[in-house]
């Protein structure tokens, strides 16, 4: 609950769709040219893994659309999957099906942005992609009428979003007569107006080399890699480009939004308009955004002393402005105005008495050290130089460094005071509303009829042919060493040397539905909160206060995390040691947390996504099964400290722990440290426990609607169980026929719902395996005429896969895709540490992954025919439909 809790923030963020990245650089390891076209090109070698990322900038977006048309760019942006003269979609998609690896765009303000992550090896052929879709794209009327379907179930699928609609409300006031009024979305209305020519008008006009600029991070050869590069996008033509649109900020005055909402809790928010990324006060907006969201923080208190279900603060940037907003929660049926009173005070506590200094330095010295954390991830790097480039019209993502050092306390002062001001804030209040229960339905389908089969192959473009045509084992960079402390304690360490930093990530294996005593259901969610009050021997804020002296992340729990800079290893490992061994949990914090879990679970059970949910549950496994055990505001109310205390003595244990250090150290250092923090820990005198849930039979087959006031567009589940768990022998077969079925925007699924007839946004299907049963599940968003055409297409692509073998050449992409997702899994300390962390926790080898490639290598059509056949049940679906009655 705690952690749902604090991601809210993270919503608000993602639906504002820009953030600041920074990360330090080396110049021996960066390459920058200018083509005679104006292209520019950055370079920047990182040898984590034989994984590179390609990021093509178009400087246009949603503030160069024609009046009335708020998603243009958006539309082009979507046609640009359609083909390009000399590249057809099918080709288009073979290649994206056959590279394996992220193949996508997105649309903001300023910016239009095209990437692959992919195997180093690929390269060539993404570089050839990018050249031809820069030269020209086809954007034909029949292609636009099927597209525009898939869009507009996009904007449905956000408009019934609160968060969304609060955050288009918000810009429309904040920012109007400016481009920034509407978000880069677009409207329905608008895209049914919006014509094929239009949008290749605009992608004529706008993406030119010189209005461009490419970005390519990863374990490359730069002067290799920029000849490619000039060879291919050399002769495209520079473009006269048009005028920018005028960019004035108007005088703004307070207004306040009330929205309902589908969220479990309520919300109460305080945004103000702020200097964006190319201002010259960005880098003191940046710090006082950091300081005021601090863990020592007014803000974050407020979730710890009753005030608020949690208190938060973000600053989120784009080019020519930004928005700071203060959240806090309430619980379903709580006090809205009280909250905000209390959030209202503090933001003018800062605006009169300034943000304590202390908090600033923090602040400062951390924004500083995470500058280092972006070599950590290959698509992270390319992401963080487009940003510093693209869109705050930076040198590179290290020149934000001293602006960052040069910030004073009087400099975030003066801007609290200016910007914080009540005549100008927005105020939102979002109030969760009751939809109703789920309810039986008679039936979504069954009488639609959809002809036709799932494109064949195509053939590919002579430069595509030969990375393709000869399927490889992948290589892994990675090589962990392993031990296991005298407490059982597991820990495995990878070395990495890209950056002088160190991530660390632990898991205790325990499950609250098997371990907890009856009644006392929402212990862990209790538990978890307590782990924000300190230690024993240091109370929460000197507990900070340590973590923030060495500039190190840490989160404790059942699952744990730390990232620190090498240098403060040991320290950090101590910290986050003490946080998970000893944890305070004061009397009096307990009785805080306790009530504020209580009514945030009285919201959660009456929340439309929870009922959905415990239905879906309800309908596959049966009666008391302990995966439907859930909280209650009843059962979270009857715990006692001392409940809280014993969970926490009986399942914290090293011998069900496992811990995962990866960055810049040794394995004996790291044996060296671990031993000094964690070693002392002792095993409770009690077996081993259970933490598998147990086999299931076969589901029935059923149908309900769960209503959701708030939605515009249905969210549909159809779900079944499946008598196969992680060590199945089958499991690789599924997952094959998976990739196949619904793996991505080439999969079946995703052609025939969303390209060939355009009812869907996106569609999925997933396996999902535990040690003793397992589920198949597709899901997509719709809009409520369409949930019966959709999963009438599901059932019978389903069947599909039974009736007849997969071709040859989906078998040779399916395979080539899942042989370098492998590969791409070590593209990040965070992929390659969970990597190995799930593996652990699953008693698999750490080198299961090449054992994969190999069973994936050989793997026959007959196989994925026979796995299909023998255990998904087309006519088994459980169907789950959130939102509007289906009709």
């Amino acid at each position: 609950m705690k952690k749902w809790l604090m991601a809210l923030a993270g919503a608000l963020a993602m639906a504002l769709m820009m953030g600041s990245a920074l990360a330090a650089t080396n110049d021996a390891n960066v390459t920058r040219a200018t083509l005679d076209n104006g292209l520019r090109v950055v370079i920047v070698r990182d040898t984590l893994a034989p994984v590179v990322t390609t990021e093509m900038n178009y400087l246009v977006g949603s503030d160069e659309v024609p009046k009335g048309f708020p998603g243009t760019a958006h539309a082009v942006e979507h046609m640009m999957f359609q083909g390009s003269p000399g590249l057809s979609k099918g080709q288009l998609l073979a290649i994206a099906s056959n590279m394996g690896g992220s193949f996508n765009a997105d649309t903001t303000e300023g910016v239009t942005q095209y990437f692959f992550t992919v195997p180093s090896s690929d390269l060539d052929v993404a570089l050839h992609v990018a050249a031809i879709r820069m030269r020209g794209v086809d954007m034909t009327v029949a292609a636009w009428q099927k597209e525009r379907g898939a869009i507009e179930q996009e904007v449905s699928r956000d408009n019934s979003s609160p968060i969304y609609k609060f955050i288009s409300q918000l810009q429309a006031h904040m920012f109007a007569g400016t481009p920034y009024a509407h978000t880069p979305l677009g409207t329905r209305p608008s895209f049914d107006k919006t014509t094929a020519a239009e949008l290749k008008k605009f992608h004529d006009t706008w993406y030119a080399p010189n209005n461009a600029i490419l970005v390519i991070a990863g374990d490359v050869d730069p002067a290799t890699t920029l000849q490619k590069i000039r060879g291919l996008f050399g002769d495209i033509p520079r473009k006269t480009l048009p005028a920018r649109p005028e960019f004035r900020l108007q005088p703004m005055q307070a207004k306040t939004i009330r929205l309902p909402t589908d969220l479990p809790v309520g919300v109460v928010a305080l945004a103000w308009r702020t200097p964006g990324l190319r201002d010259q006060d960005y880098a003191t907006a940046a710090v006082l955004a950091a300081a005021m969201s601090s863990k020592r923080g007014k803000l974050f208190e407020m979730g710890l002393t009753g005030k608020a279900l949690f208190g938060e603060f973000a600053g989120n940037f784009m080019p020519r402005a930004g928005v700071a907003f203060a959240l806090a929660g309430f619980p379903r049926g709580g006090d809205a105005q009280a909250v905000l009173k209390s959030l209202q005070g503090i933001i003018s506590g800062a605006a009169t008495r300034g943000v304590p200094a202390d908090l600033i330095t923090a602040a400062k010295n951390k924004a500083i050290a995470d500058l280092e954390y972006k070599k950590n991830s290959v698509p992270g790097l390319a992401n963080a130089w487009s940003e510093a480039l693209a869109f705050r019209n930076g040198k590179s993502p290290d020149d934000i460094r001293e602006a960052i050092a040069a910030v004073t306390p009087e400099d975030v002062d003066a801007l609290a005071k200016r910007i914080f001001d009540p005549k100008r804030a927005i105020t939102a209040i979002l109030t969760p509303t009751s939809s109703g229960k789920p309810s039986a339905s008679k039936g979504f389908g069954g009488a639609e009829s959809f002809g036709g089969a799932p494109s064949g192959s195509v053939t590919l473009p002579a430069w595509a042919q030969a990375a393709f045509a000869k399927l490889e084992l992948p290589k892994f960079s990675t090589n962990p060493a392993s031990f296991t402390l005298a407490n059982g304690l597991r820990v495995i360490v990878q070395p990495e040397s890209v950056s002088k930093t160190v991530e660390v990530i632990g898991r205790i294996d325990t499950n609250q539905d098997l371990q907890a005593p009856k009644g006392r259901e929402g212990v862990v969610e209790v538990l978890g909160s307590l782990f924000d009050f300190g230690t024993t021997g240091m109370n929460r804020l000197q507990f900070q206060a340590a973590l923030d002296a060495i500039s190190a992340h840490e989160s404790a729990g059942t699952s744990f995390s730390l990232a620190v800079p090498a240098a403060n290893f040991a320290k950090g490992m101590q910290l986050l040691a003490d946080n998970e061994l000893h944890p305070a949990m004061p009397a009096q914090a307990f009785a805080v947390m306790q009530r504020n879990q209580e009514g945030a679970v009285a919201g959660v059970v009456q929340s439309p996504g929870f009922l959905n949910g415990l239905h879906l549950d309800q309908a596959l496994y049966p009666p008391g099964d302990p995966d439907l055990r859930h909280p209650t505001p009843k059962s979270v109310a009857s715990l006692t400290l001392a409940d809280v205390q014993h969970y926490y003595a009986e399942t914290f244990r090293p011998d069900m722990t496992t811990l995962v250090i990866i960055g810049d150290v040794t394995p004996d250092e790291a044996h060296k440290v671990a031993a000094a923090a964690f070693g002392g820990w002792k095993n409770p005198a009690t077996p081993r426990p259970n933490t598998h849930y147990p086999a299931v039979p076969d589901n029935k087959a059923s149908e309900f609607h769960t209503p959701d006031t708030s939605a515009v567009q249905d969210s549909v589940t159809l779900a079944e169980t499946i008598p196969l768990g992680y060590n199945s022998p089958e499991r690789y077969a599924l997952y094959l026929g998976n990739q196949i079925l619904g793996g991505g925007f080439d999969a079946r699924l995703m052609q025939d719902l969303r390209s060939n007839a355009g009812l869907v946004y996106g569609v999925s299907s997933s396996v999902s395996l535990q040690k003793h049963r397992g589920t198949f599940s597709v899901d997509y968003g719709c809009d409520p005429d369409k949930v019966a055409g959709a999963r009438a297409m599901v059932v019978r692509d389903v069947k599909g896969m039974q009736d007849a073998a997969v071709t040859s050449a989906e078998l040779h992409a399916a395979k080539g895709k899942m042989l370098r997702s492998l590969a791409l899994g070590q593209s990040s300390f965070g992929s390659i540490a969970d990597n190995f962390l799930t593996l652990a926790m699953q008693g698999k080898p750490l080198d299961a992954d090449a054992i994969a490639a190999k069973k994936y290598m050989n793997m026959a059509a007959a196989d994925i025919q026979n796995v299909f056949k023998r255990y998904v049940r087309p006519d088994g679906f459980v169907t789950a439909v959130k939102g509007p009655a289906p009709k």
